[in-house]
């Protein structure tokens, strides 16, 4: 097992110095990371092709292009986030002022997955720079020319005692770092399975968590929906990054009304998208490694293939695929597929389509189409997920405004613009009392004083 004590402690050190809290310092950081996202934009773009088969494209719309907007969002931002913000102090305590100090937490660790191996791994790093902490990141050693890049900027651009990379496999890495060191903060996205061994691993030590997690996320669509749009929009939400997306529709139901038409749209969408011949795709990825292919292959065995289904080991390819006749009771229905296979299921009412979502409760992400504004709020007030879209899939996650995160089973805490900020700050309550008066009311003996106590609290 490595010895990550002394790197560790160094970090530790550099944060206690307090070189890290002034405002020109992290908007210097946060600066140097943009400059160098663009100067390594090309290398960012090959590696990321070489793991993934991403086009530049979409490198840029779902990793890239991300990560600058939240970088710009913050630098803009970043005096009035730090600011103290002034709140009521409430009669209870007059003659006071209140105010809330936004305090870096210190030395956080950032472990990242292989799907979205670049913004999944800065986004946290950059609000956790502009809220003054030190972090250890963890890359995933599962797309490695992604991994070399990350080390490279990193190394570049930032001191060891600041932001250190650390890689090798997961699996040994985050426990030896966990066990050697405590952090103030971990923040985790990949698999609900490693994310509870994670969790537990921090409450040894108390280490406040934010986990981003996954599941099945449902997409419901209704016989009012526009079908030629919504099969355009599911197509590129499901199929983008071969289907390996956290957020991705990972199951449709749709109202028994409508299903042929359906499937018959999809299919015209999944040929205009990415051609009949999906491996030399230009808009297609490909599958992470052998170990994943072979198991969406089992899915295949499931139900019946209404679309797709070619597949190709030597180059880690699987077709956009459509199933149809599937059982809930499938592994392809209990298990998040995580790749280019999308289960269609018919349902004829609301209540119906309801207890088959409830089957994989609190999904990471919820989409529905629907023109019928009634059947949209019922679906929102019965439904506990994550985050969603209403007539639309997967866009949600661009919004900077929005808190990304999941309930229960897919995640615990949020990030993305000022809520990433927030995440890794203490928000520190300070309350400050005049002496010039000094209310006899509020000491001993309080008999005779309730009738003041009633009014002043409470």
């Amino acid at each position: 097992m490595s010895d990550y004590n002394s790197t560790l402690s160094n970090i530790r050190s550099y944060f206690e110095s307090g070189a890290t809290l002034s405002y020109e310092f992290r908007k210097k950081q946060l600066t140097s990371v943009k400059n160098a996202i663009i100067k390594y934009e090309e290398a960012i773009n090959i590696a990321l092709y070489n793991d993934l088969k991403k086009s530049k494209e979409e490198t840029w719309a779902s990793e890239t292009g991300l990560l600058m907007g939240e970088i710009k969002n913050a630098i803009s931002n970043l005096r009035k986030w730090m600011k103290p913000e002034k709140v009521s102090s409430g009669l209870s305590t007059f003659p006071s002022s209140a105010k809330i100090y936004k305090d870096p937490l210190g030395v956080v660790l950032i472990i990242a997955p292989w799907n979205y191996p670049l913004q999944l791994l800065l986004i946290p790093l950059v609000g956790a720079i502009a809220a003054g902490n030190c972090a250890v990141l963890k890359p995933s050693e599962l797309a490695p020319a992604t991994e070399k890049i990350i080390v490279k900027i990193i190394e570049e651009i930032f001191g060891e005692n600041y932001v250190k990379v650390i890689t090798g496999d997961g699996s040994k890495v985050v426990p030896a770092l966990m066990n050697q060191f405590k952090f103030n903060h971990i923040f985790y996205t990949g698999s609900t399975l490693v994310g509870k061994e994670i969790y537990k691993m921090a409450a040894n030590d108390l280490i406040p968590v934010t986990l981003e997690l996954g599941g099945k996320s449902p997409c419901i669509v209704y016989e009012d929906a526009d079908i030629k749009v919504a099969a355009k929009r599911i197509t590129m939400g499901k199929f983008l990054n071969a289907g390996q997306t956290c957020i991705a529709p990972d199951y449709i139901l749709v109202h028994e009304a409508v299903k042929n038409n359906l499937l018959n749209e999809l299919k015209e969408s999944i040929q205009k998208f990415y051609t009949n011949d999906s491996a030399n795709s230009n808009d297609y990825g490909k599958i992470i490694n052998e170990n994943r292919f072979n198991k969406l292959l089992t899915y295949l065995n499931e139900g019946k293939i209404f679309y797709g289904g070619k597949n190709d080991k030597a180059i880690l390819h699987i077709e956009p695929t459509v199933l149809i006749d599937i059982s809930i009771n499938d592994a392809v229905m209990k298990e998040e597929i995580f790749g280019p296979i999308l289960p269609v299921i018919s349902f004829n009412t609301t209540q119906e389509a309801m207890h088959i979502v409830q089957q994989n409760k609190n999904p990471l992400s919820f989409y529905l189409f629907t023109k019928n504004k009634k059947t949209e709020e019922e679906w929102i007030r019965k439904t506990s997920f994550g985050g969603g879209c209403i007539n639309n899939a997967v866009w949600h996650f661009a919004n900077e405004h929005f808190p990304f995160g999941g309930i229960g089973n897919s995640g615990l805490g949020a990030y993305h613009g000022k809520n990433t900020f927030n995440t890794f700050t203490h928000l520190k309550p300070v309350l400050k009392t005049s002496t010039a008066i000094d209310p006899s009311l509020k000491y001993p003996p309080f008999k005779g004083k309730m009738k003041w106590f009633k009014k002043l609290i409470g």
